[in-house]
This record gives C-alpha cells, structure tokens and sequence, in this order.
C-alpha cells in the first residue's frame, strides 16, 4: 500500500494556467474596486462647523426616535370600555327580589297566631340577609322597609325598580358611579310622598343598586394602543440624505445622527471587505464558467488570455475615468469608451461572452463609479455602460470591416445618448440646457474612443496571439494580396477554380453555423502550392498538351500530391495564419489519386498497394477545412460535366460526400451525418444557381447551326 502512495505523494500538482488567469483577474478586481468599498468618515467635533455637505452612505433607522414617537402614539389611545346592557336589568331585578322578600317574610310572620312565635323586627333583617346579598344598605334603611304597608311596598318596589332601569341605561363609568346615583336619589325625592324613614330607605337601596356598567376592557385597549405603535413609521435617516449643510453646526442631535450611520467610526470594519471579496468571487467564477463553455477549443489558452487581457483592460478604463472625479466637471464619467473592450471580445473570441461580458462590467460599474453617489452602487452607471458594451457588440454583426467598426462607434454614441435620456427623465430632475448638452458631448465621444481604440488595438491582439479575426480574413481576401495575384497571373485557371470553391464552402459553412469566411478565405488559398507547377493541373492546360501524358504515374502522383504542402510551405513563409495553412494542408486528407493508381495498375503486372497513391494527410480537423476538401472535389467534377442537370448534380454532390465518409475523411472533425446533409443540399442549391439553364438566342442559335 505505501509502494502505491508513494508515486502520488512525491508527485506535484500540476498548476492550471485557466486558474492563473481567473485568479489574477480576481486580484486586479478586488484590488480596483478596494477603494470603492472603504467606508468614508468624517473627522468633525462636537459644536464644529461642518466643512462640506455631509450626507449619510446608508439606510439606518433611528431606534431611540421611533420608539419615542411609538411611546407618543399609545399614550395618546384613550382606555377603550366594554359596556354591560345586561347590568340594568340585573340591579333591577336585585332590587325586586328585596321587596317580594321582604313581603313575603312580613306575610309568613302575620300568619302566626302565637304572638310569641311571631318574630322580631331583627329576627327579620337576619332572615332577610340570609336570603339576599346587599350589604351596602344599613339595617335601619331594612327596618324602614318592613314596617312598611303592602301598598307602601309595592310603590317603593316599582319607583326602584324604574329609577335603577332608566339610570342604567345610561353608560356608566367607574368614576360617575356617584354622579349618577345623585341623579337617581333627585329623581326619588322629587317622584315620592314616603315619610323620611321609607324614602330614605328607597333611597340608600336604589343607590346600592347603581353601579358602572361601562367597564374599562383591558384587552381592547392592548390591541388598539399596538396598533397605533404598528402605524408609526420608523424614524430613519435615508441613504443619501444631507445630514449636516457646509457651514453649520455640528450639534449633539447632528453628531448623534453621524455616528448611527457610520461616518464619525474610526475602528475599521472588515464588513465591506468580505461583501467585496465575494462579490469578486461570484463574478470571476461566473466569467471562468462562461469562457469555459463558449470559447472555442481551438487555441483555448490563447483565448482565455486574450479574454483576461480584455477584461482588465476595461475594468483599468472605467477605473482611469472614474477618477477624473476630482476635476468637479459634471457628467464626465459618460465618456468612458468601454464599448472598446466588449467589441474587440465580439471580433476576436465570442458575441454571447461579449454581451454577458458586457453586463457583467456594468455590474463592476456600479462600484467603479460609487464616488459621485450616497451609497454603495451607483445603479445609473451601471445601466450605462451594460446597454454601451451591448451596442457596440450587437451593431458589428458578422463583417468586421474598419468602416462596419467606425459605424458601430457611431451607433453606441446614439445608444448612450439615449441612456442618457432614460436616466435624466427618469430621475425627474430638472436640469440646464448646457448641464444636458455637456453630458451627450461625453456621450458622442464615448463611442468615437470605442471604435479608435478598437480599430488601434485590433492589429496589435491578432499579431501578439496570431489571431484570425474576421477583419484579418476580410485583409486576406483581398485580390491585391501577393499570393492571390502569384495564382491569378501563373494559374488563372486554379484562381478561378478557388474562387468556385470559396463561394461553395463558404455557402455551405453557413448553413451548418461554421465560419463561412474563414471557408471563403481557405478556398482562395487552399491551391497555392500549384503554382510551383501549374501546367501540371489540367484547369491551367489551356491549348497544350497534358504533361502527365509524357511521364510515370508514379511521377505524376508525387507531382500532383506535393501541391498541399508545397502550399502549406508558401503561406507560412507570408505569414498566412495557421487556419488558412490547415486548410490548405487538410483539404485532401488521405484520399486516393484513383485516376494515376488505375493508370498506374493498368501499366504494372504487380499489385500496387493503395497507400502509395494516397495523400500523406493529415485528414481534415475542422468543419471548415472538410467543407473546403468537398466544395474542391464537387467544382471539379461538376466542371467535368457536358450538360449539368439539376439531378446530376445532386448526384454527383451526394456521391463525392459517401465516398468521403465511407473512407474515413471525416472521423477527425466533428461533422455530423445531418451536416453533411446540409453541407449537400446548400452545395446543390449554389450550383444550381451557378450552372442554371440559360435561353439560347436566335443569333446564336444560327452562328452554331454554321
């Protein structure tokens, strides 16, 4: 087992250069936006005179305040009552059951003959308490009432009772108990004719009936008085807010106000640091992943360095402008050309990384230029420079010519003028005229440095990386180069066959998603090496006789195979990039010269291996460099033609693509059997344009009958 370990142990990780990259541009971002993120502080004293307008960088509420005004707001909720309609007739009844009580224990008195068994006026009183509960009517007020007459009784019991229910009705609170049952004793002594022993006895009952009915409800008066607390809006102090003016003084309220959010703390915060540092994080991630699954495969470092090298570029741009701050000049941060950055991504790698890019630096953006606003984001940059970014990449489109960048320059100003537009009417704020016009002027010249940086850095990225870019490809194509005039001048022939081929190739790259330029470009120079020997090809045997007649097969064979590499030799001698030397290598792949391996087996009694007639490859890596090999078969062979027919050139197109596929030209490029399709049906619809029948006019009708 430690023999197993051992190898793994001493062995050492290997360092990802994709890593390196994505770990450096973490490190030029956290260190580009540190200063953005160091909170601001204040060094002012207590009865000092402010020196500048001072405004709060966060959001805060002011809790001492809020409870404060929380505290105002339930004190002011008065006591809320529950009110008891039932207590009226309770007391009334109460009241009734005294004197039928009453009654009834003068009448069972009465019946006894017996003088001795009758009872005693206290016996009574006793007799009575024990039936009913009132304490609050004195003995004598008990006295009065039984030595009353049944007809005495029964007034005292209805005037009770009607004075109880109609003082009742009212809402009676705790505190007026003694208010209402003055009322009631007026009522009594105004509406009776009883002696004062009686009267005052119905008095002090119907006073002991009275009692509140309106009750303080203690629960009530919880919910509503947090209620009131819940409707008090939090007192805070606002992001942006000024909360001291140039010039005046810093008293207990106002330097109270700066310390709660911040600004007077002299204790450094590691807060911001860690928000920032996965803030970066998130981004270089999302950005190691984009790049992952959009760049090509094909010089993927490369590409990952140019992608870096572009990002920072533009992360030091918006940095450079941001600091131009302290000029005081309104509305400068718009000149920042970082349409620069995401077109040059769009030319040299991918559109899609190119806009999320672009969005991605507007998100950045919203902390670069942090410095003219309160708080941490400065929301209308970062609109600003996403939609920039995203104009200049979607206005370039597939041509990349110097006019189509200068154009693009020209579009992003009009799509930052509009910006501009977005952000002033939204913000509602009114401004000056001149105020307006400086902030376009910036506007317009933001996308004129975009397309003269693009168009000054462009040369240098494609000759540092030796990239093809679309605008290197359109420089290639151009008739003037000194490879397509050695072609046009000794093998007109083969430049007019190139050109065929470049229309068919880049016709049928389109139609699968390849790169129909670079197609288009290959053809132009894929046949350069048969300028070596020109006369050897037969679409440059004009009036004379064909060489090959003359020679071996085997000879014609080693002529005849040298040319993809004699032309691979030629175009990097002129420095042609390396996509354009593959195509020119690759275009044959491995096939057969079957016309020499047949002539060559009819003239030899030996069997002839096919391998010597093949060409030595390497077979097609690209989709490109495949399309351009089958365009140069199809050209040929349909050139061959007498009458070409719609139907005979589907079948020769089809023919030449099986023969190809069953002999394993395709196995090294990632050409699927529904693209070879396609690739088919755009060849047959281009060459039918190509070869369509023509009307025969009389007159030359009647010069071929002579």
């Amino acid at each position: 087992m430690l023999k197993r370990l051992k190898p793994i142990l001493k062995s050492k990780p290997k360092l990802n250069l994709n890593s390196i990259l994505f770990g450096l541009v973490a490190v030029v971002l956290y260190l580009l936006l540190l200063s953005n993120v160091t909170p601001n502080t204040v060094n002012v004293d207590m009865y000092s005179i402010s020196p500048r307008d001072i405004q709060s960088p966060i959001r805060i509420e002011m809790k001492e305040e809020t409870l404060k005004k929380q505290n105002e707001a339930a004190e002011k909720v008065e006591n809320r009552y529950t009110y008891k309609e039932d207590n009226a007739l309770q007391q009334a009844e109460k009241t009734i059951d005294i004197f039928k009580t009453i009654q009834k224990i003068n009448e069972e008195s009465d019946k006894k003959t017996n003088k001795k068994d009758a009872l005693t006026l206290d016996e009574k009183i006793d007799q009575l308490k024990g039936m009913v509960n009132f304490d609050e009517v004195s003995p004598e007020a008990f006295k009065a009432l039984f030595n009353a007459t049944p007809n005495e009784l029964e007034t005292a019991k209805d005037l009770t009772s009607s004075v109880i229910n109609d003082t009742m009705s009212n809402k009676i609170k705790v505190d007026e108990v003694g208010l209402y049952r003055e009322r009631a004793e007026e009522k009594i002594r105004q509406n009776t004719n009883f002696s004062g022993a009686l009267k005052n006895a119905v008095i002090e009952l119907t006073r002991a009936a009275i009692v509140p009915n309106y009750v303080f409800d203690a629960e009530k008066t919880r919910i509503a008085r947090q209620k009131a607390i819940d409707d008090v809006d939090p007192v805070e102090i606002k992001e942006g807010e000024i909360i001291v003016r140039e010039g005046e003084v810093i008293t207990p309220e106002i330097f109270k106000q700066l310390k709660l959010v911040g600004l007077l703390d002299k204790d450094l915060s590691v807060y911001p640091y860690i928000g920032l540092l996965i803030f970066v994080i998130v981004i270089v991630s999302g950005l190691y992943y984009l790049t992952k699954d959009h760049l090509s495969d094909q010089k993927k470092q490369a590409s990952l360095t140019i992608y870096t090298m572009l990002f920072v570029f533009s992360l030091l741009l918006m940095k450079l402008v941001s600091l131009t701050e302290k000029m005081d000049v309104s509305g400068i941060y718009y000149v920042v050309p970082i349409a620069c950055g995401t077109m040059m991504i769009k030319i040299l790698l991918d559109e899609h990384v190119a806009i999320i890019t672009s969005l991605v630096l507007g998100i950045c953006a919203a902390l670069i230029f942090n410095e003219s606003t309160s708080g941490t984001f400065n929301f209308t940059m970062c609109l600003y420079v996403a939609l920039s970014g995203v104009a200049g990449v979607i206005y370039l489109g597939k041509r990349h010519q110097k006019a189509k960048i200068v154009k693009a320059g020209l579009f992003v100003a009009l799509v930052n003028i509009l910006s501009i537009a977005i952000i002033l009417l939204l913000q509602n704020g009114k401004y000056s005229l001149i105020q307006v016009g400086i902030d376009v002027a910036f506007a317009i010249l933001s996308g004129f440095l975009a397309s003269i940086l693009t168009l000054g850095f462009m040369p240098v990225m494609e000759s540092w990386f030796s990239i093809l870019s679309p605008t290197k490809l359109i420089e290639l194509s151009n008739p003037n180069h000194p490879l397509l005039r050695k072609i046009l001048t000794e093998a007109p022939g083969t430049y007019h066959h190139s050109v065929m081929v470049a229309n068919l190739s880049e016709a049928a790259c389109e139609s699968i998603g390849a790169n129909g330029l670079l197609a288009r470009v290959g053809s132009y120079y894929h046949d350069v090496g048969k300028t070596k020997r020109p006369h050897f090809f037969i679409e440059n045997q004009m009036n004379m006789e064909n060489p090959h007649d003359k020679i071996a097969p085997q000879l014609s064979k080693t002529i005849i195979i040298a040319h993809p590499y004699d032309g691979a030799e030629m175009l990097k001698k002129y420095k042609i990039p390396k996509e354009i030397i593959d195509i020119a290598e690759q275009h044959h792949g491995t096939t057969l010269l079957k016309f020499f391996y047949h002539k060559a087996e009819q003239q030899s009694e030996k069997e002839i291996p096919e391998s010597d007639f093949r060409y030595p490859g390497p077979k097609a890596q690209t989709k490109e460099a495949a399309v351009v090999g089958i365009a140069d078969s199809v050209e040929a062979a349909v050139r061959s033609l007498s009458k070409p027919t719609p139907v005979k050139i589907e079948s020769i197109i089809r023919k030449i693509i099986t023969d190809r596929l069953e002999d394993g030209q395709f196995d090294e490029c990632d050409l699927t059997l529904k693209e070879l399709d396609t690739v088919a049906r755009a060849l047959c619809e281009t060459l039918q344009g190509i070869f369509h029948s023509r009307i025969e006019y009389p007159e030359e009708g009647k010069k071929k009958v002579e």
